[in-house]
């Protein structure tokens, strides 16, 4: 399994290019998953159902399984938040996982700009971007691919696509 980050500001196009890469990794024959960062208090469940009752009782897991999808809820009560590695080993295997967050994190990453954002590049910072997917010209020695250009952006993301335990190498080593 192989694991490659976007880190970008909100409105860069994360999100935006990610769901027009995975239609494209698909075709390529490749299983991708993806785990994506809230950075504020999120829930998945509709409240007054079963599963959300059984949550706000207290249980420390529940799973929701249906014939077309099966889901897995676990509060944390109070305990730290995951670490990209442990969220990793909780997925079935695939060919790869994107990771949309979790810049703290020492995976490699692809940044996503935009220009009209207004906001800095990220890259001179930080030491785990390896290339950077725009709707600019960018001075750098990093790879750079054009936001539309689904293709070349795919190619540079499987390039800096890094395995699995490297990733929880890194992040022993970060500790």
């Amino acid at each position: 399994m192989k694991v490659i980050g976007l880190a970008g500001w909100s409105g860069a196009g994360k999100t935006t290019l990610l769901t027009r890469l995975i239609p494209h990794f698909n075709a390529m024959g490749l299983r991708v998953s993806v785990i994506k960062h809230a950075h504020h208090q999120f829930d998945v469940d509709v409240p007054g159902k079963d599963s959300w009752r059984h949550r706000e009782a207290g249980a420390a897991e529940v799973l929701v399984a249906s014939s077309n999808r099966w889901a897995l809820m676990h509060e944390l009560r109070g305990a730290a938040e995951p670490r990209l590695p442990e969220l990793l080993s909780k997925l079935s295997p695939v060919d790869l996982v994107v990771v949309e967050g979790f810049k703290r994190e020492p995976h490699r990453k692809i940044e996503v700009h935009r220009t009209a954002n207004g906001k800095p590049l990220l890259f001179p910072d930080d030491p785990g971007i390896a290339g950077i997917a725009t709707d600019a010209a960018v001075e750098t020695r990093l790879p750079t691919v054009h936001l539309d250009d689904i293709e070349a952006a795919a190619s540079l993301l499987l390039r800096a696509a890094m395995p699995f335990e490297e990733v929880v190498a890194r992040s022993v080593a970060m500790r």
